[in-house]
């Protein structure tokens, strides 16, 4: 059960998940540099204050790419627990995203437009390696698969003292042409 095949089969998955996160979290970045940048050059807002709200902003956008597109197939029956896990990890990503340009800005006086743009990039980056991490892990569970179901029958079946065939195949798999009495003392 735990052969090359499961193993592929649970990269193949882990590749589409992947893949559909970073369509949804790429969506969520145009947003969040769009927004950021509009607010950087447009208002006379702190650019880590205008950042904060372009991030809240591409929360909101990820959080239905995410519920509706990445993680459809997930458990739906806790939304208000999985909206609320969901706030909780984003916002610590918002913190780390938002604590890198910080540390660039009031630290080292790194604030040209390119610089923030740099910063902003390390942050979101080091964010979603977080962010996915907590969101398959916590927000979005996974519902029991099929291989946990197949693992479980073919427990049930061994344990009766069966080998998982229907009793009539002997080791190589092939159909055991032996009497029954004989079958039963082998």
């Amino acid at each position: 059960m735990n052969g090359p095949a499961t193993w592929r089969a649970r990269l193949d998955q882990l590749g589409r998940e992947v893949a559909k996160f970073g369509a949804v979290g790429a969506l969520g970045t145009l947003v969040n540099f769009g927004v950021s940048n509009f607010l950087w050059h447009t208002t006379n807002l702190q650019a880590v204050r205008a950042n904060i709200i372009a991030t809240v902003i591409a929360i909101a956008v990820n959080y239905v790419g995410f519920r509706y597109f990445t993680y459809r197939d997930r458990d739906k029956s806790g939304r208000t627990r999985e909206l609320s896990l969901f706030l909780a990890f984003s916002a610590v990503g918002l913190v780390i995203e938002n604590g890198v340009l910080y540390v660039a800005i009031y630290g080292f006086g790194w604030e040209s437009s390119l610089q923030r743009n740099i910063f902003k990039v390390v942050g979101i980056g080091i964010a979603t390696l977080f962010r996915f991490w907590s969101y398959r892990t916590w927000v979005f569970k996974t519902l029991p698969g099929h291989e946990t179901v197949t693992r479980a029958e073919t427990f049930l079946e061994t344990r009766d003292g069966r080998d998982g065939r229907d009793g009539r195949d002997g080791p190589d798999g092939r159909e055991d042409r032996r009497s029954d009495v004989q079958r039963t003392h082998r």
